[in-house]
């Protein structure tokens, strides 16, 4: 499925990004109704000093894997969320937060930061197909 305005994309998702940081630093929380494009991946965190917990709601059509890449390095997986299942998963200090979709669909997630939310947030491609 081709996007009409794929100009447009990279705008979109900083945009997304700016949104997520600033709902951030005045709630105390980061609360995000969060797009991940096919074979893409959404990071959220590294280099943080606190731990964070991430509860999502897929709302999509496609399932989302949930990976943890600690400071010291390595991936492990915590879970793979359905269509239409919750979860809610906690990530240590330094520790990132994978979001990937394999698919080839639009994936959409509902999420809840908790916890350090001074976060980095970046999509990149993904490295699991």
């Amino acid at each position: 499925m081709t996007t009409p305005f794929p100009a447009r994309r990279p705008l979109l998702e900083l945009l997304g990004i700016l949104l997520l940081a600033a709902t951030a630093c005045w709630a105390g929380h980061i609360r995000s109704d969060l797009f991940i494009e096919p074979g893409k991946q959404f990071v959220l965190g590294g280099e943080q000093q606190g731990t964070f917990k991430v509860a999502a709601y897929n709302k999509g059509t496609v399932p989302v894997t949930i990976k943890e890449r600690p400071r010291g390095g390595g991936i492990f997986g915590k879970a793979t969320l359905a269509p239409g299942k919750h979860a809610t998963l906690s990530f240590g200090a330094g520790s990132a937060a994978l979001l990937l979709n394999p698919s080839a669909q639009q994936a959409n997630l509902d999420l809840r930061v908790t916890g350090d939310t001074n976060l980095r947030m970046d999509y990149q491609p993904s490295l699991s197909r």
